[in-house]
């Protein structure tokens, strides 16, 4: 079944290559498009294109339906192109010809655009609720192993003391950076493109701030046009947010996978976290760290990939869109398991004490003696050349205790602020109303 098909039967090999993977993906998409038709047949009657009678039919049986293609065995039946043609032939087979009219004022471009929207906000929804469980635990390994030192680096030379605490709370913080920029993606997405049909409105006397506010949108897209440009655009800066995160945890996770290394000997993990090898019986190997590396520098690579396929698009609908689908949906799932699996090594960490001990390291307090020397009035400059000379000349002696109050520092995490600034983050989202608009809609 085609929405569009007329007298004429399209060649199977055309058929195949124009419809791809749309099928698989469409499920993804199946309770968010009775969702927009819910609300669209709503706003139909308000305007007289639909009766109170034929309103509470289509309503009762888009309920039903919804339920079914929530269920994960929920398929397409041959045949059909894709969900929304799959949802109309549903209704029309129960309800006749009244099923028929759920189209009115629409076109598929517009389903297919309000679709992904409400996909998209709530994918992010749950993104942000997991990486928030994952900021709260680098929150709490910070305090935790606050006062556990071990080397920093520049250049991957040793440089200065750092600790366990500011490497934890590092990430934590990162981690609130990116939920900025989904929460400015998600500010994008949560405008209704509703109503602007194949791109330039509809002659019918539509409320398109209706479907507004019943599908829990802040705003419209307003102008019809630019409802359709908004397509590819609005991917490529939600993946853009997306790329953040898995930039935050790829880095994360090279780290790990250097402190495992016996070179470095800062960290360790329970047995059954890591993986051994066929030959080598010694081996612990961080397999889970360098796969969420791989996926998320795959994820990072993810906003040029949907740039290069909507480059030099000319305004209006183009088939290309289509694919982005199967790059960004899939995205979502890889970078919750990213997360998830990231939280669960990061939980059970197991962090070695007293590195900085070790004689190997001592240059490390280098600087820590130079500050020493000018806290007793001699110049900084002075004061570098005085132990650069010790440190050549083998006279070098130092201590191992470190004293850094400021704001950031070793001794003054300021977790307490970045908790902080990550809750008011997280105020910005408005998913209570938008929960409670599709709770109001579905019934």
């Amino acid at each position: 079944m085609k929405l569009w098909q007329k007298d004429k039967n399209v060649s199977s090999l055309v058929e195949k290559f124009t419809v791809g993977n749309d099928r698989e993906l469409d499920l993804y998409l199946a309770p968010f498009d009775v969702l927009g038709s819910l609300a669209h047949i709503k706003m139909l009657q308000s305007v007289n294109l639909l009766s109170k009678k034929e309103l509470k039919t289509l309503e009762s049986e888009l309920k039903n339906i919804y339920q079914k293609v929530s269920l994960e065995n929920f398929k397409l039946d041959d045949g059909v192109e894709d969900i929304h043609s799959q949802i109309e032939f549903m209704l029309t087979k129960k309800l006749g010809d009244v099923g028929k009219k759920i189209h009115s004022a629409r076109s598929r471009n517009d389903q297919v655009l309000v679709d992904l929207k409400l996909f998209l906000r709530s994918e992010i929804e749950k993104l942000v609720i997991s990486t928030k469980y994952f900021f709260d635990i680098l929150i709490k390994q910070s305090e935790k192993y606050k006062d556990d030192l071990l080397p920093g680096y520049t250049h991957l030379q040793l440089a200065m003391p750092s600790s366990f605490g500011l490497w934890f709370g590092a990430y934590a913080e990162s981690l609130v950076d990116d939920l900025i920029t989904v929460q400015s993606a998600y500010q994008i997405i949560n405008k209704n493109p509703l109503g602007s049909a194949a791109g330039y409105g509809s002659s019918f006397p539509i409320n398109r701030k209706m479907t507004t506010e019943l599908l829990g949108f802040d705003d419209l897209n307003y102008n019809v046009v630019y409802a359709q440009m908004g397509r590819g655009k609005s991917e490529r800066i939600v993946a853009s947010a997306l790329a953040n995160i898995a930039a935050t945890l790829s880095k994360l996770s090279m780290d790990a996978t250097l402190f495992l290394n016996q070179n470095f000997d800062f960290i360790s993990f329970p047995e059954e976290l890591t993986t051994g090898s066929s030959i080598m019986p010694h081996k612990k190997n961080p397999d889970v760290f360098e796969l969420i590396r791989s996926h998320c520098n795959r994820i990072q690579a993810l906003p040029n990939e949907i740039l290069l396929i909507t480059t030099n698009l000319p305004s209006g609908y183009h088939r290309d869109l289509q694919l982005l689908k199967e790059h960004l949906i899939p995205a979502f799932n890889n970078l919750q398991s990213c997360l998830e699996i990231a939280g669960l090594m990061i939980s059970n960490i197991h962090v070695k004490k007293n590195i900085l001990e070790n004689e190997k390291y001592k240059f490390i307090f280098s600087v820590e003696e130079v500050n020493k020397l000018v806290l007793k009035g001699i110049s900084f400059r002075d004061a570098y050349n005085q132990v650069g000379a010790n440190i050549k000349n083998g006279n070098f002696k130092y201590e191992t205790s470190v004293a850094h109050t400021h704001e950031g520092s070793i001794g003054n995490l300021q977790n307490k602020q970045i908790q902080l600034m990550m809750n008011n983050i997280l105020q910005r989202f408005n998913f209570e109303k938008v929960n409670k608009a599709l709770e109001q809609l579905i019934g």
